[in-house]
């Protein structure tokens, strides 16, 4: 997936979630302040998409029903919601990658059927991802606390990436 930065960062009792705002048509910038992060399920759960709006806007729909089939059980959800992503003939068409986190976990969703929890505390999507993966990285053992991480590794992702600017959304959720 191309065409944003998503980073997701828990450390310090915290779990943070930001994405950049551009929205690229091939070559083009078309939209500077998306917001491609978002509470979900009464804002228990945040989370962010890379990939194409409308597919993302799908999936976020998908899960917020899982999420109230399975209440409080994020993973049970998203590992519903991945099964349904891979075998059903609309859905398996779609595009996009999401990082969704509550107070106990965060994962990484894919349309091949990843359900992947962060290494470290640390994962990253998008065009941008890597960029800002090695940042937060590199930022890990600095002091700062998990949302200034997050401003920080996009801001140089936005710096590296044409696909990701500094229009930065970010949502929080302490995991006491």
């Amino acid at each position: 997936m191309h065409a944003t930065t998503i980073l997701m960062i828990r450390k310090g009792g915290r779990v943070v979630i930001g994405g950049d705002g551009q929205v690229s048509l091939g070559q083009t910038i078309v939209k500077g302040n998306a917001r491609k992060v978002r509470r979900l399920s009464k804002g228990e759960v945040i989370g962010g998409f890379a990939g194409s709006t409308a597919d993302a806007f799908t999936l976020f729909e998908r899960l917020e029903a899982k999420l109230e089939q399975y209440p409080g059980q994020l993973t049970r959800a998203c590992v519903e919601l991945t099964k349904d992503w891979r075998t059903d003939r609309y859905l398996r068409r779609l595009e996009a990658m999401m990082l969704v986190a509550d107070k106990q976990v965060g994962l990484l969703l894919s349309g091949s059927g990843d359900v992947l929890e962060p290494e470290g505390g640390i994962m990253a999507i998008g065009s941008g991802g890597n960029y800002a993966l090695a940042a937060a990285r590199a930022l890990s053992d600095s002091g700062m606390d998990a949302e200034a991480m997050v401003r920080r590794s996009l801001g140089i992702a936005a710096e590296i990436c044409v696909y990701t600017n500094g229009n930065i959304v970010i949502e929080t959720l302490d995991e006491k």
